[in-house]
């Protein structure tokens, strides 16, 4: 029986292998909630494997029971596209590194494993990540089944690295998908939304281990768009964080470099001092909005002396997000960032010359990043430029961010604008279609691999198949 598959196991053998790793009602993480606190949800059934095998038992007990089954990874997605009301498998124990290859360079890790915990493996081997987002506390699976993203004009989304990786399906067989292996399966899985199947491992293409020198420098806001090309091709990797409060842009540019890292190093005093002023400021702001700008001015003062960073790669493309947020961001042709920056320019001035408009939070990051071929990417087919935006919750206390979200993404959608799959949008098949040329080969597939739904989620049917599921199913009501 040891040896028997899991379909061919009776339903009392199937029971006495996944009680070890299902969590009991009383577990404290038998409810899930993301990162920013704005979604959580009460899953059927809450399980956290630590081998294939095991992940096919879970799969196998969803399929007797007519259920679906979702992955959660750290819950970094401040929408609620990893909530479910199904079964949920917990991807921390599928942690493991699989294989390095140093000639070749490349990795292969279970999908579990968080990018933190990549990069201290690769740091024992010479390697790295080309490129990275703004944090590394996702997990692989989540990176690649969103296509997260760092910056750099000349640099793809995080899934074009990866090489291959092997797929649970939802009828029970795993396989091998690669650009040559399943092209269209390979393809469609690497911003998946997890709808294609149950990744459980990853094949990923890194490169040796390098430093990079980070140059910060504030410019007016018309600087930066009348030299917005010159400064996005500047380097191999710009970033702009826009404080709208204050007129001003901190540039941050950052390329490859032998020099030695040489951190800027922030005394406990100045951090401590900047970090609760600024959240009092943005939380007396809930109350009166005219004190809210401040918040952003503090924020750019106390970062003002931060002009030259030289460290290891993955600590110069992370940032501290700092507060626990409500986030939304697009992805808009690169051709359009001139003239979107100079709409949301002129937005923003009108709002603040209202005694009683929007007062946005801040940073508003803008990054860009290569076309690709991954259907579902934003990037897909075109030189891109992302820009995002946060209203925080200082304390944990909700702000008011529907308003504010929704005239820019009013804004962004007039640009051409694709939103971030993992973050707050409200786009469903009838938009997706006209702005993704593959969608609706997209769908098909996900009804060919999956045609009785097993890996879709209620963000899945509402925003791929478009049923009515309320984009407040997973969310308090002060949120």
């Amino acid at each position: 029986m040891a040896s028997a598959r899991p379909h061919e196991l009776d339903d009392a053998r199937l029971a006495a292998l996944l009680a070890p790793i299902t969590l009991s009602a009383s577990s404290p993480r038998r409810r899930f909630e993301n990162w920013g606190k704005t979604h959580r949800c009460t899953p059927a059934r809450v399980f956290v494997p630590t081998t294939d095998f095991e992940c096919e038992l879970v799969l196998e007990l969803a399929r007797r029971h007519r259920t679906t089954v979702r992955a959660a990874g750290a819950g970094h997605s401040p929408s609620d596209l990893a909530c479910t009301t199904g079964y949920l498998i917990r991807t921390d124990n599928l942690n493991r590194l699989l294989e390095v290859n140093v000639e070749k360079q490349y990795v292969v890790v279970q999908s579990g494993m968080s990018l933190t915990a990549l990069h201290e493996h690769l740091a024992t081997h010479g390697l790295a990540m080309s490129n990275l987002g703004s944090i590394s506390e996702q997990s692989i699976a989540g990176v690649v089944t969103t296509a997260t993203h760092g910056t750099g004009i000349d640099f793809k989304v995080i899934p074009s690295y990866v090489l291959s990786f092997t797929l649970l399906l939802a009828n029970g067989s795993k396989v091998r998908c690669s650009r040559t292996d399943l092209p269209d399966l390979f393809l469609a899985t690497l911003c998946g939304l997890g709808a294609t199947g149950f990744v459980l491992s990853v094949q990923l293409q890194v490169e040796p281990a390098f430093c990079l020198r980070e140059v910060q420098q504030i410019k007016t806001i018309p600087e930066v768009i009348e030299n917005l090309d010159a400064l996005a091709h500047a380097s191999e990797h710009v970033r702009f964080w826009w404080f709208p409060s204050t007129n001003k842009m901190v540039v941050s540019s950052f390329d490859r470099t032998y020099e030695s890292p040489n951190p800027i190093s922030e005394s406990l005093f100045h951090g401590f001092v900047s970090f609760h002023l600024v959240q009092l400021l943005l939380f007396l702001g809930r109350y009166v909005s005219s004190i809210t700008p401040w918040a952003g001015r503090a924020a750019l003062w106390f970062g003002r002396n931060r002009s030259l960073n030289i460290d290891v790669s993955h600590r110069i493309f992370n940032a501290d997000c700092k507060y626990l947020q409500y986030t939304t961001e697009w992805a808009i042709p690169y051709e359009q960032a001139r003239p979107c920056i100079e709409e949301l320019r002129f937005w923003l001035a009108a709002e603040h010359g209202k005694a009683g408009g929007l007062r946005p939070h801040f940073p508003i990051e803008i990054r860009f990043s290569d076309s690709d071929d991954i259907p579902l990417s934003p990037s897909y087919g075109r030189k891109t430029c992302w820009i995002g935006i946060v209203q925080f919750k200082p304390y944990g206390f909700p702000t008011a961010y529907r308003d504010l979200f929704q005239k820019f993404e009013n804004i962004m959608s007039r640009h051409h604008g694709r939103p971030h799959w993992a973050k707050a949008h409200g786009l469903g098949p009838d938009r997706l279609e006209l702005l993704y040329p593959l969608f609706h080969d997209f769908v098909d597939l996900l009804r060919t691999v999956d045609p009785n739904g097993t890996f879709r989620n209620e963000y899945v049917r509402r925003h791929i198949f478009g049923e009515d599921i309320s984009q407040r199913t997973f969310k308090d009501r002060q949120s």
